[in-house]
Order: structure tokens, then sequence, then C-alpha cells
């Protein structure tokens, strides 16, 4: 509630998210604020950046967009086998059991 009050006047919040520890629900001590606008954002890290808050200095800055994981190429099996001129190939077919 207290960084929703602390970034409220910079402009819209869409989401505030905290990160949590799974186990035992304690702050990480990090979390995202989405403003709905670029210029509220740039006036919040401008003015917010190097605050202290308690006893913690906060960082503000933008959040560097993740990469996105390069995609191996896709590798197709055929049963086909590649002929080139005349030459003609015959597959055996499988044995059946006696």
């Amino acid at each position: 509630m207290q960084l929703a009050q602390l970034f409220g006047p910079y402009g819209d919040i869409q989401l505030l998210t905290i990160a949590r520890d799974k186990i035992s629900g304690k702050s990480k001590g990090f979390g995202f604020i989405q403003m709905a606008d670029a210029e509220g954002a740039d006036q919040a890290i401008a003015a917010l950046n190097g605050y202290e808050i308690g006893n913690r200095r906060l960082e503000v800055r933008l959040a560097e967009e993740k990469a996105e994981p390069a995609k191996p190429p896709v590798q197709r099996k055929t049963n086909s086998i590649p002929v080139t001129g005349n030459i003609t190939v015959k597959k055996k077919r499988p044995r059946l059991s006696k």
C-alpha cells in the first residue's frame, strides 16, 4: 500500500506486484509497477530512484525486456531416400515372424 501511495502522484498504476517467497510469503525485496503511460513512469523514475523508504533505498528503473529464446530449426524426419539420375531404390518389407 505504501508503494502505491508513493507512485500514485506520478500517474495511474495499472499493476503493482511484490515478489514473495513461495514458502514463507515474505517479500524478496523487489517488485514491479506498471504505469498507465510512459510519461508517468519517467517522472516516477526521476523522482523516486534513490529514495529511502524505511531503512531501504529504492532503485527505480525501467524493466529490461527479455529476449525471446532462439528456437532451433525444425528438423523433419522423412522415410524418403534421395534419388538422383535413373537409379531405382526398393525398400525391403519387414520380415514377419514365423
